[in-house]
């Protein structure tokens, strides 16, 4: 049995550990709520983007472009956004697993773009090909971020160093679920063409519609990306929130057991003590 003196040792570093994963959870819980507002508030310019972009390509004027072009697929790139720290329950570990599944059922070639440390570390250490790094992405995405990835990616697919691309992300739909998603960025698929599509089809572009539609191409990407970026940051802090209220739950259960091995222990050391007084007044009778 244990002594008491190491259990009371183990209660106070159960006890700290207890006040680091709450304090992490508070912190995750205010990030959340502003990753949150943050992926509200870039929706609607996301959707009129991608209305604009189903008006051009639903009207009289077929106009194409080398983004939309479909060819043979030779070589697949993959955007992996995972995050940059860990003490976030599965959230890392799924984005992973997912893509080790589409790059085993692939027989082309495949190249990784990493965004988030957790991936590039796995991947790098197993040998995959990482085109580029996008390292320790701040808590609040900025939209510079997501241009950069898609200039490069954009670059890569007109130069047909790529010929189909697709990003790997989580995306946010309320606290407790979160799921992996995949997205086709290259080709470029036009959106279904809704009620308003339709209508903007009717529009008369300046200077012309491939002129517009070769601007809102790039700008549909990034917004792609972009989106992406700020739902999985919403889905990591969600995730990071939930595991430390899982680990504080655990650090007092822990809690309550060791102080109830303290307790018998205590019991136990009171006990001897009166079973020697008594043996000792017994044998000065």
């Amino acid at each position: 049995m244990q002594s008491m003196r190491d259990i009371k040792r183990q209660i106070s570093s159960v006890e700290n550990t207890k006040k680091i994963t709450r304090a992490m959870k508070m912190v995750a819980s205010a990030k959340l709520q502003k990753a949150q507002e943050r992926a509200e508030n870039a929706k609607p310019f996301f959707t009129k983007t991608k209305q604009t972009l189903a008006g051009i390509t639903g009207g009289d004027t077929q106009d194409s472009h080398p983004l939309m072009e479909e060819r043979e697929v030779e070589k697949v790139g993959y955007v992996v956004v995972t995050g940059d720290r860990g003490l976030c329950g599965p959230y890392n570990n799924k984005v992973i697993k997912k893509v080790e599944e589409l790059t085993a059922a692939r027989d082309e070639d495949v190249a990784l773009f990493a965004v988030g440390n957790q991936g590039q570390r796995h991947f790098k250490r197993n040998g995959y090909e990482i085109i580029s790094e996008y390292l320790d992405v701040p808590d609040k995405p900025g939209f510079v971020v997501a241009e950069n990835i898609a200039i490069e990616i954009m670059e890569l697919y007109r130069e047909e160093m790529l010929d189909e691309v697709n990003i790997v992300y989580t995306d946010f739909e309320s606290v407790l679920s979160h799921k992996v998603e995949v997205i086709e960025l290259f080709p470029i698929e036009p959106p279904e063409q809704k009620e308003d599509a339709e209508n903007m089809s009717k529009y008369l572009y300046e200077p012309s519609a491939g002129a517009v539609l070769n601007s809102v191409l790039p700008q549909y990407v990034t917004n792609l990306i972009f989106g992406s970026l700020l739902q999985a940051k919403a889905s990591e802090f969600a995730s990071r929130m939930t595991a430390m209220d899982s680990a504080t739950e655990n650090a007092e259960e822990m809690i309550d057991d060791l102080t109830l091995s303290y307790n018998r222990a205590r019991q136990a050391a009171i006990t001897q003590e009166l079973t020697e007084i008594v043996g000792g007044a017994e044998a000065l009778e």
